[in-house]
């Protein structure tokens, strides 16, 4: 694993955007795969991403990568809303403030409220950044039933 001070922060470009599936996929699988069972895991990430529809989105979004060497080990995407959309780690990366530091960047420029669906696994996550559960919901994907949590954090100005 490597130290977090070699990890660098930068902004999305169009060529990241299949190996950001590529992580949000192993990610789902591994690191949430403790909270939610394999057939929940299995249609949150199906393997398969509208990689066009992804990459439109983040380049529409503010979208921060985070890089190790030539390596995407997180990424985290944000709308002219405030909506914190994405937020993934790699699985050798997590604990190692990644996150932190993507949310730290995203949420720097927004003097408003901020929302995200946190799933089971970051929920304690967003909770140490101040975010509050403003309702649990149960989300249907085909047929299957996935918790998460719509959270908020009020942004001081």
């Amino acid at each position: 694993m490597q130290s977090v001070k070699e990890v660098v922060l930068r902004k999305y470009k169009q060529q990241d955007c299949e190996e950001m599936a590529q992580l949000f996929y192993d990610t789902v699988h591994t690191v949430n795969a403790k909270d939610y069972e394999k057939k929940q895991l299995d249609v949150w990430a199906t393997g398969t991403v509208d990689l066009e529809g992804w990459n439109e989105s983040f380049l529409a979004h503010d979208t921060v990568v985070a890089m190790d060497n030539d390596r995407i080990v997180g990424f985290g995407d944000m709308d002219e809303t405030g909506y914190l959309d994405r937020l993934y780690v790699h699985k050798d990366y997590q604990g190692k403030k990644i996150a932190t530091a993507i949310c730290d960047m995203l949420e720097k420029p927004v003097f408003r409220k901020i929302m995200t669906h946190a799933s089971i696994t970051a929920k304690p996550f967003f909770e140490k950044r101040g975010y509050k559960t403003v309702q649990e919901q149960q989300v249907e994907r085909h047929g299957i039933y996935l918790t998460n949590y719509v959270m908020e954090k009020q942004q001081k100005v």
